[in-house]
């Protein structure tokens, strides 16, 4: 799947607003607020549970790299995602 497809679709689902569970979050992080080297992506079966986190990261950006993009569209697919939140922006890692 190519790097658009794959961005559009998981903004379509961050789109759709709170759903109910499972919910995935996906969190940017890295060294400045333009180039985002990781990403943290939270489930949580259902509400009150602990979130299980998986971390993906690459020397370039990772909202640009298709790989990344289409293995976090799987993930969603694969956990049955109803809801999935995405933290606007890149959080600075020091």
């Amino acid at each position: 799947m190519n790097l658009d497809k794959s961005t559009k679709r998981i903004s379509k689902r961050v789109k759709k607003g709170f759903q109910g569970y499972p919910q995935i979050s996906l969190s940017y992080f890295g060294a400045s607020a333009n180039v985002a080297t990781e990403v943290v992506v939270g489930f949580t079966s259902e509400e009150g549970m602990p979130v299980q986190e998986q971390t993906f990261s690459s020397k370039e950006d990772v909202r640009k790299d298709q790989t990344i993009q289409t293995t976090l569209l799987k993930v969603i697919e694969l956990a049955g995602a109803k809801t999935v939140l995405e933290v606007e922006g890149v959080s600075i890692i020091k």
